[in-house]
């Protein structure tokens, strides 16, 4: 109050020929002490008014605080005598109902927006498991409210609340349960939020000394207790963030402290001394009388230097603004007046009008803040956050580490300095704060039931799924061309697989392909050389042969599937698996048609000689043949094969295989290889005992019987299987059944033309004919 009246009364600018004075003291409410200050004079200075004299009547106003308490029932009498009031504590919203309190007023700006600052800074250091201590008051109630709402969704809990009675004697009954509710917590950070001079700060100071180690997080005005002069355990005191309200420092402040000598003021000083003592009241006092240092005319330096910041704290800060406000409503008043009646405006001001100016006075401070008491107008405030640490000896450094800024973009309203902090804290790593352990990358939080949303369990991520930061609710799953790694925290590419020839199995199968078609090539070539005898002649030899090349190519159809796949290969591997077997298997029925057509030759009768002379069995080929062609034709019009990937098959590998397309255009073309060989294994087993010297029809149906047996033992494999399998289960039927033609029908005859040639010629046939 000295420092900022004396501004004023030197600023030419402001009521010139005018100065202020004010008074102040002391106010016991509810055990609690708050400060009183009013203008008491606004006196003239070097101007006289001739001829003319008058009593000089004032425009009181008083500014309370900082307890909200003391300001509202100050108000409620003030309000009686039409006298105005600035409350300079924290902003209330109970003393802005203008009904009751119509000349009242608050200077400090609003703190709607402090919960989410606290809220930001424990999102920085992850700190999720807090305890919040408050006044059981409307204050404290509403930022517990506020509070609450920030924390929803933020993953943010309370291990614990205490709401502080303000009742001296109920407290003293639950001074027990508020200190072990916060000694048995595991909660590391409490915030601390209510007015000084209460039970809450007896409290807060008892945790204090009895060496609670915590982090406390709270406001500015708790900087006192946050620095005390006492001398704690080393690391019993872990550290305090405090938010002030961002200001810009105000010149000369500090000098005029440690300059200033309490004598040249006619104000009892002995009242300041003894609310510092009240402070901490044992050192200072203990001082005073060994040191001699607390005589009235003792400069406020040594004061300030026992433990108290000499920096302007929220309140004073709010009071220095208050005085400024009287001072500028008064200045508008006064000269709008002395234009319309010079004389009666020195003496009489109107002071309705001058509450009313201000109520709505606004302005810039010295500093160049600006500074609005009208409560629509009012700005949210901006904050610095001070990082406090506490040493022995009593020495304590606090530091501004960053700012909080209301009215920043979302996701940069808290700034913090890591240069600041690591100077603040010396490197130390802060204790974490948290009801479970943080779920490493490559696990998910699994909610415990019954607790609070931030104790969890930790459990691995599902199988494919990762999570590669911590503390994840859900892992994410890898996209279908990757798989995840072991530890599950990223995906890796899969790799494409197919049946290469590479591979064990599919050159296994290509070697068997060859083999077989090599030995088909061999046994062709037995049979070109062996073509003029009995055994080779009396079968039909061209169908022989044709059957031969068939098979051949039939055994080099497995190559096909073996390799990367590609629409080409796709459509080539299933019209030549369905032509070469059309054309085997019509050929071993056109053998077994000719088996009956020469037996019935030698039965009365030309019918079945004219069939067997003009070759009708040899236009079953073609035309059996030109069957297949035109259904796979429709195939391939309609839904034709096409390369497909598999993703999901196996873990790490995407299958590459060639889709069928159509299935049902697939089961056709199967089926009708079917029939043909139902057919030619029925024909050549009525035919099995035509009496001749070389007939195969008992050869054509074991190898019908075979072919059969493979296809219809492939169809519930090739349903129950997927992917490379599929393709191996259909190679290996295409070799089977191909190798079961051509060993039951061909390896007999190259027996007996290789190894028992004496049974290959004339004279033997006939000699069984006449036998």
């Amino acid at each position: 109050m000295i420092f900022v009246t004396e501004e004023i009364n030197r600023n030419p600018k402001l009521i010139p020929n005018k100065s202020l004075n004010f008074n102040f003291s002391p106010s016991k409410c509810d055990d609690s002490w708050d400060m009183i200050s009013y203008i008491t004079s606004t006196e003239f200075k070097e101007i006289s008014v001739p001829n003319y004299s008058c009593e000089t009547i004032h425009c009181i106003v008083l500014f309370t605080g900082p307890s909200w308490a003391t300001s509202s029932k100050i108000g409620t009498l003030l309000s009686i005598f039409t006298i105005g009031q600035i409350h300079y504590g924290q902003f209330h919203p109970v003393l802005s109902d203008h009904f009751l309190y119509p000349y009242l007023y608050q200077i400090a700006p609003k703190e709607t927006r402090l919960p989410f600052a606290i809220v930001s800074l424990m999102l920085h250091f992850n700190w999720t498991w807090l305890g919040l201590v408050i006044s059981d008051d409307d204050q404290g109630i509403q930022f517990l409210s506020d509070f609450r709402e920030k924390i929803q969704g933020n993953e943010i809990c309370l291990a614990f609340l205490n709401v502080i009675t303000v009742n001296i004697k109920l407290y003293n009954t639950k001074a027990e349960k508020y200190y072990k509710q916060i000694m048995t917590s595991l909660a590391n950070v409490v915030i601390i939020y209510g007015e000084m001079n209460s039970t809450l700060e007896v409290s807060f100071r008892r945790w204090v000394y009895l060496g609670i180690r915590r982090i406390w997080v709270t406001t500015s005005q708790w900087d006192v207790i946050a620095k005390t002069g006492r001398d704690y355990i080393l690391d019993s005191f872990y550290d305090a963030f405090t938010f002030s309200k961002h200001h810009h420092e105000i010149p000369n402040f500090k000098k005029f402290i440690q300059t200033m000598n309490t004598s040249q003021y006619s104000i009892d000083f002995s009242v300041m001394r003894s609310e510092w003592m009240y402070f901490d009241c044992l050192v200072i006092e203990s001082k005073c009388r060994t040191k001699s240092k607390c005589s009235p005319n003792t400069s406020l330096e040594w004061y300030a230097s026992q433990g108290f910041d000499i920096a302007m704290n929220d309140e004073n800060y709010n009071l220095y603004n208050a005085v400024y406000a009287y001072a500028h409503a008064y200045h508008e008043m006064y000269y709008e007046q002395v234009d319309l009646h010079p004389i009666i405006s020195l003496c009489r001001p109107d002071c309705s009008q001058f509450y009313h100016r201000l109520k709505n006075v606004q302005f810039i401070n010295p500093i160049g803040d600006l500074v609005t008491i009208n409560e629509k107008t009012k700005y949210e405030a901006d904050y610095d956050i001070f990082h406090i640490s506490n040493f022995p000896q009593g020495l304590g450094i606090k530091v501004k580490i960053g700012q909080f800024s209301s009215y920043g973009s979302l996701g940069q309203q808290l700034s913090l300095s890591d240069e600041a902090m690591e100077w603040a804290t010396d490197g130390r790593q802060f204790p974490s704060s948290a009801c479970s352990e943080t779920c490493r990358p490559g696990f998910r939080k699994f909610r415990q039931e019954g607790k609070a949303a931030c104790c969890f369990d930790c459990f691995p991520c599902p199988e494919n799924e990762i999570s590669n930061t911590t503390d994840v609710d859900q892992c994410v799953k890898c996209p279908v061309t990757q798989y995840a790694s072991m530890q599950k925290t990223h995906c890796l590419q899969k790799s494409v697989a197919f049946l290469a020839y590479e591979d064990p199995m599919g050159m296994a199968l290509a070697c068997l392909a060859l083999c077989f078609s090599a030995l088909t090539a061999l046994i062709l070539g037995v049979f070109v050389k062996h073509q003029d005898t009995p055994i080779v002649k009396a079968n039909n030899r061209t169908n022989s042969y044709i059957l031969l090349i068939a098979l051949k190519f039939c055994f080099l159809c497995p190559l096909l599937f073996i390799g990367h796949p590609n629409n080409t290969n796709c459509i080539l591997q299933e019209l030549s698996f369905a032509v070469l077997f059309t054309v085997a298997v019509s050929t071993v029925l056109t053998k077994t048609i000719t088996v009956v057509l020469a037996f019935r030759v030698t039965a009365p009768g030309k019918k079945m000689r004219g069939l067997l002379v003009s070759g009708a069995p040899n236009f079953i080929i073609p035309i059996c043949t030109l069957i297949q062609l035109v259904l796979c034709g429709i195939w391939l019009g309609t839904y034709p094969p096409f390369v497909d990937t598999d993703p999901h098959l196996e873990h790490d590998h995407v299958i590459i295989v060639c889709n069928k397309g159509s299935d049902t255009a697939f089961f056709c073309v199967l089926g009708y290889l079917g029939s043909l060989a139902i057919g030619s294994f029925t024909v050549s087993f009525l035919a099995r005992n035509l009496p001749d010297a070389f007939n195969e029809a008992k050869f054509l149906t074991f190898s019908m019987l075979v072919f059969c047996s493979v296809w219809v033992t492939f169809l519930p494999v090739y349903h129950s299987t997927k992917g490379k399998v599929v393709v191996i289960v259909e190679v290996f039927a295409i070799l089977a059944s191909s190798a079961g033609l051509l060993g039951c029908i061909f390896f007999p005859k190259c027996y007996i033309i290789l190894l028992r040639p004496s049974k290959n010629t004339l004279k033997i046939i006939k000699k069984k004919h006449i036998v």
